[in-house]
């Protein structure tokens, strides 16, 4: 018996063998299988499910989605003065199937010249962190917010120190030792997203076709600001492009922060010595 293939707009037609977008047809060459009614019914059926056991398992062909970002009425002087869009981070989450993540990956966040690089960093869920220290002095980051609480204590130059993040949700980072140090790990269930580069672009590779829910973050926008900059994206085999994605930080306040300890901070040298409590 011979099996012909060739494509076709359709997937299941009641009796026929259309099967996963290919029609397949049975050619019986022997004068037997002509006479034998039963037995090509048998044979059509069971090359119908081998072939659409095959076929929907290749994967669907992944595309790329690329869009741009602005940030408005912003008071930072990094974007008044020299059009700095960067540290935005969207993502999609896919509506047709629940998300699969990958094994376990490292990524890091590095502590020289007393600041957190990259400032911003997005990481899907299980992923560990190393946090090296370059400087010559002495550092401590710790988050006591609303992401994953971690304090990895107080270590000297030239060591670091780990933290996997289990937790969806938006991580602050500080230093207990440097106030003016600060970063934002965003900690995702998906695994389509990107932080946009300083003129504001995004590129998301890999993206299956299907539909997608988008969602933003920026650390100077408020929760009603990002919640109205949702919006469902459709992703053909050729990828899509995002409508400009405006983001306002009308409203926005920065407040200091505290210590690990709850307090305000107490004074540190320029040499790195820490002045108060012991971690």
């Amino acid at each position: 018996m011979t099996i012909m293939i060739w494509p076709s707009p359709t997937c299941f037609s009641g009796a026929d063998t259309r099967v996963c977008g290919l029609e397949t047809r049975l050619e019986a060459l022997s004068p037997v299988e002509h006479r034998d009614e039963s037995r090509g019914s048998s044979l059509r059926g069971c090359a119908t499910a081998f072939l659409c056991a095959i076929l929907c398992a290749i994967p669907s062909p992944a595309a790329t989605v690329t869009g741009h970002v602005d940030l408005v009425f912003s008071q930072d002087p990094n974007v008044r003065k020299h059009l700095d869009y960067s540290g935005v981070v969207v993502w999609l989450e896919p509506l047709d199937v629940a998300p699969t993540l990958p094994r376990a990956k490292h990524a890091e966040m590095v502590q020289k010249n007393k600041t957190f690089t990259p400032h911003v960093l997005a990481i899907t869920v299980g992923t560990t962190v190393d946090f090296p220290n370059y400087d010559p002095i002495f550092h401590n980051a710790f988050s006591n917010y609303n992401g994953q609480i971690f304090d990895i204590g107080l270590y000297p130059p030239g060591a670091s120190r780990s933290i996997t993040f289990q937790r969806e949700g938006v991580v602050r980072v500080f230093c207990n030792i440097h106030p003016a140090m600060s970063a934002v790990i965003v900690v995702l269930k998906s695994l389509h997203f990107s932080v946009s580069g300083k003129n504001g672009n995004l590129q998301i590779a890999g993206v299956p076709p299907g539909s997608y829910r988008m969602h933003v973050f920026h650390e100077r926008a408020t929760e009603q600001t990002l919640s109205g900059l949702k919006r469902i994206v459709e992703v053909t085999s050729e990828g899509a492009q995002l409508a400009p994605i405006s983001v306002s930080e009308s409203g926005y306040l920065q407040l200091p922060h505290k210590n690990k300890y709850g307090k305000d901070y107490p004074a540190a040298t320029d040499s790195g010595a820490y002045v108060g409590p012991k971690p």
